[in-house]
């Protein structure tokens, strides 16, 4: 039987990646996997997030065993077309081999920093570098590129926004399976596939049906964080220019 196409989508922290993975969840074809390696980041780094205990106990904390479920499946049921992957780009720590990042399709979702950290700072007000992923965003991006000569798929948060069905038409025709209309809406509420951290998480996702509308907003971040926006700008912009469109 053949192997199903192995998506690995690259987020970092508050973007759409759990309404990205309710598109993909919503097709008949495709398995999806939450943050595969949620539960090895907290019990490595000890980071204080709401439910840590209880992520821990309920997943794979062996990054090698985690690495080997994303590489070959493993758990998706028999029939399976598309296994996707979402992946947030902070949770693989340097000591997580790359190697296994050439047996799957990686793909990007950025967005827009100040976005990113205003929403960030209703939780955390102040968060380092390290927490926003951008940096890591960049290394597993170069990485994917040296190893394959070409560059991977990336796609803006707000293009989504403004027109997901074109966006998602482009990132199919990018992976090589085809685009369909199931990825547009979903039904509200939970999936069993989502992580246990759901309940602190994803209550707006939960409500949803379809990707919310993009709305531009004027947005004021505090001094003390112009630097990590700038470095985290920088990178963005570098992907930014390689994006679908």
């Amino acid at each position: 039987m053949q192997a199903p196409v192995r998506i690995a989508m690259w987020s970092g922290p508050r973007n759409i990646s759990t309404a990205m993975m309710r598109a993909w969840g919503n097709r008949p074809d495709t398995c999806v996997v939450d943050e595969p390696f949620y539960a090895f980041y907290l019990k490595k780094t000890g980071a204080d997030h709401p439910g840590a205990a209880e992520v821990i106990a309920a997943g794979e904390t062996d990054w090698r065993k985690i690495v080997e479920q994303c590489a070959r499946s493993l758990g998706a049921p028999t029939g399976t077309k598309i296994f996707y992957q979402k992946q947030m780009t902070h949770h693989l720590l340097p000591e997580v081999s790359r190697d296994w990042l050439r047996e799957v399709t990686n793909c990007f979702l950025i967005r827009n920093p100040a976005e990113v950290i205003a929403s960030y700072i209703k939780k955390n007000r102040e968060p380092t570098v390290e927490d926003l992923g951008f940096v890591q965003q960049a290394e597993i991006f170069d990485f994917v590129h040296r190893q394959t000569n070409s560059v991977p798929p990336v796609i803006d948060a707000d293009d989504v926004l403004r027109d997901p069905e074109r966006m998602l038409r482009l990132l199919c025709d990018a992976i090589g399976v085809e685009f369909t209309e199931a990825m547009l809406s979903w039904p509200p509420g939970p999936r069993e596939t989502d992580g246990v951290w759901a309940r602190y998480w994803y209550a707006e996702v939960e409500r949803s049906t379809s990707f919310g509308p993009y709305r531009e907003r004027k947005i004021e971040l505090p001094e003390s964080l112009r630097e990590v926006h700038d470095l985290c700008r920088e990178i963005y912009e570098d992907l930014y220019e390689v994006r679908l469109r």
